[in-house]
């Protein structure tokens, strides 16, 4: 009885601080607990984004190309290069299951022009080292929940396209979802950005990041480019800061959303391993997180 007790005890006591870690990571806990106000976008950066890769990138992206695909043996299996533009557009990504997402993005994408992430600054600033990191060899634009107008970022994005970058929006918003088709409540943020810039979207299906282990495919799929104009069906580009604006943004990511859905399961299928496949080192799933 005193055992069963005891265990009931810690096993409150860690709940308790494993809800306590999860608030201080928050965003808005994350926030306050800098020695300074929150930057976002250009802000951050200091300077205009541009298209080339330094070579601390390219150093840095050479290593975790070897480590993912040579000593953890993740095969990342990308089809459509054809259908890149030279630069100056967006890339609008699903699924967003794990922390590789990205890093699959960018190893299936030429190194040049660049790619550039509107990405969560909770997540990427959680340790000091990753913020110090990012911030020398760019590639992130950081948003913070609940930060500043949508004109930030609309700019940011802008600056990326016009240097000839690339801008990867995950379209969900968030690591959230089934691990087999587009998350049902995917946000507008990335139609209303692809609206304010109004550039060639490429659609990228993307599965298999949800769960990592040695010897695991993911499947990436680059799909032909569109525009806001022809996913809103060749309809006039609403103005800004309307609900009309916000209603097209919505149309255009769930049009976006279609597309990645529909060539999903044949990607699915071909990637699934047998129940009977060994799943080593599943600890790679929760590396980042």
């Amino acid at each position: 009885m005193v055992y069963v007790r005891s265990m009931g005890i810690l096993r409150g006591l860690l709940g308790r601080r494993q809800k306590a870690i999860e608030r201080a990571r928050r965003p808005e806990s994350l926030a306050r607990s800098l020695d300074r106000p929150p930057l976002e976008g250009l802000d951050w950066l200091g300077h205009r984004p541009s298209a080339r890769a330094p070579l601390l990138y390219r150093l840095l992206l050479g290593f975790g190309r070897f480590v993912l695909q040579r000593v953890c043996a993740v095969r990342i299996e990308v089809e459509g290069r054809e259908n890149l533009p030279r630069g100056g557009y967006i890339v609008a990504a699903a699924l967003h299951r794990g922390w590789v997402d990205p890093l699959a993005v960018i190893l299936a994408l030429p190194v040049e022009p660049r790619v550039w992430f509107l990405g969560s600054a909770a997540t990427a600033f959680s340790r000091r080292w990753m913020e110090w990191l990012l911030r020398r060899t760019g590639g992130i634009l950081p948003v913070w929940r609940g930060g500043a107008d949508v004109d930030v970022h609309v700019n940011a994005a802008r600056a990326v396209v016009e240097e000839g970058g690339v801008l990867c929006l995950f379209i969900e918003g968030a690591i959230v979802g089934p691990p087999d088709r587009v998350w049902p409540g995917v946000r507008s943020g990335a139609g209303l950005l692809a609206l304010r810039t109004n550039v060639p979207i490429v659609p990228i299906a993307l599965i298999g990041g949800d769960e990592l282990y040695r010897g695991r495919r993911i499947a990436l799929r680059i799909l032909p480019p569109t525009s806001v104009a022809a996913l809103l069906d060749g309809g006039d580009l609403p103005a800004a800061d309307t609900r009309d604006e916000l209603r097209a943004a919505r149309a255009v990511v769930r049009a976006i959303a279609a597309q990645i859905d529909a060539a999903l399961p044949e990607m699915a299928a071909r990637i699934a391993d047998p129940p009977s496949k060994p799943r080593r080192w599943r600890w790679l799933t929760r590396l980042f997180r």
